[in-house]
């Protein structure tokens, strides 16, 4: 039988395997083992087995995971979303669409600490939600505003899905989390310009809350003091090269647990809640890398990645046409799939297409990122979509789709100038070398 059809073949079961609710990283394993083993034998197969997850389990990039999630459990369980979302109201929830700005600096923040667009977007639709609708918000911009903040929960650094991304195509993750600044603070700039627009076309969806007197700023602060504590010393550490990315995440887990327990928010119950969740999180994770690694040795002695390639390279367009297709079917896939899943299914076959036609692999790293984020938040399905509808019932899709609408149209344009302009992404790690 042909390769190539071997491969087309396979790909079309792993995907018949994920509709009917088989977790993605078992259908790729499944997948890449019987596929190995009609071209290669059962025996190599069978090996994969064992070699790759000892492999996967020994790198110390991707051991950075399960450090960074029990970070963000442990920061979400000590109540630190409220204090940095009390700490940005008490700043500018005074101004016209303060709290809706509020959350997207809020979310950005967090999302520093969490890594995670999902969960950021379920954390600040417990935290903000009822606050906005409280105070007379529009449902709308309320419920847009969490949504799309959330997807800064993937681009701000540190963010699993760098880390992820890194070990899988062997790029430094320090330098995608370097790369990664100036698109996120690009990020927060234009969602804000997004929430200020909807508020030019409607002045009544986002009043002005109560201005705070210096007092209750500086209490904010008080108040903020682990968030900030956690960012600098996590942040700084890796940037002023302190830590390692690795020591940092370490260091991160201890001050985050210290913290909780110095404001009094982890009892023994939520203790264990967050070793759960930061278990099962980095579990379904570990079991996607697995998968993907093999499903790239099935893909690879099937010729049909290069085959891929060259079909691409042979097509009568510039690389500039290819980008705009592969990034639409990014698009696509963040509308159906998590994150972590739109990246790992792709992998295989999109990044020898980027290194033929010469790209820069952290430069589409930090794209990939971005344009899944925006996934996330497309029509029909967008996951940041499902997850808030499912929290607050009340408040219909539809709604929540014509709330991202202005976010979705800023976030189209953050990509365009990603594209256009590499140097956006590529400066600073240059510059710091």
């Amino acid at each position: 039988m042909d390769p190539l059809f071997i491969a087309l073949i396979g790909f079309l079961i792993m995907l018949a395997l994920i509709a009917v609710h088989v977790p993605i990283g078992v259908a790729m394993a499944l997948v890449g083992v019987v596929g190995f083993g009609q071209m290669a034998g059962w025996a190599p197969a069978v090996s994969l087995m064992a070699t790759e997850p000892a492999s996967a389990m020994a790198n110390l990039d991707l051991a950075v995971i399960p450090l960074f999630m029990l970070m963000g459990s442990l920061a979400a369980a000590g109540g630190l979303a409220g204090d940095i979302y009390n700490l940005a109201y008490a700043l500018v929830g005074h101004r016209r669409g303060g709290l809706a700005t509020t959350t997207i600096v809020a979310s950005a923040g967090f999302g520093a600490i969490c890594g995670s667009g999902v969960a950021t977007t379920a954390t600040f639709g417990r935290v903000a939600l009822p606050e906005m609708l409280k105070r007379g918000y529009a449902a709308d911009l309320a419920a847009g505003s969490i949504a799309a903040g959330g997807t800064l929960g993937i681009i701000v650094p540190p963010s699993s899905m760098m880390i992820l991304y890194a070990v899988l195509t062997e790029q430094s993750v320090l330098d995608l989390f370097v790369a990664a600044i100036i698109p996120a603070a690009l990020a927060v700039a234009l969602h804000i310009v997004a929430i200020q627009i909807k508020l030019i076309r409607d002045p009544e969806a986002g009043p002005r809350g109560e201005k705070s007197t210096l007092q209750e700023r500086l209490h904010a602060f008080r108040e903020a003091w682990g968030v900030i504590l956690l960012a600098v010393v996590v942040m700084g550490g890796i940037y002023s090269g302190i830590f390692t990315v690795n020591e940092a995440a370490a260091v991160g887990v201890v001050i985050a647990f210290v913290i909780a327990l110095l404001k009094r928010r982890l009892s023994w119950r939520s203790f264990v809640r967050v070793l759960a969740e930061a278990s099962a999180g980095t579990a379904m994770i570990y079991i996607m890398v697995f998968g993907a690694t093999i499903f790239s040795y099935f893909i690879a002695i099937t010729g049909g990645a290069a085959y891929l390639v060259g079909l691409i390279s042979a097509l009568p367009v510039p690389p500039e046409a290819i980008i705009f297709g592969l990034l639409v079917l990014y698009i696509f896939l963040g509308a159906f799939f998590d994150e972590v899943a739109a990246m790992v299914i792709t992998l295989p076959f999109v990044i020898p297409v980027i290194q033929t036609l010469g790209y820069d692999l952290v430069w589409w790293g930090i794209v990939n990122v971005v344009v899944i984020g925006i996934g996330m938040l497309t029509p029909p399905i967008g996951i940041n979509v499902m997850v808030l509808n499912s929290m607050h019932k009340s408040i219909s899709l539809g709604t929540i789709y014509r709330g991202i609408l202005p976010f979705l149209c800023v976030d189209l344009v953050r990509l365009a100038l990603l594209v256009l302009f590499p140097v956006l992404t590529l400066w600073l790690p240059r510059v710091l070398g």
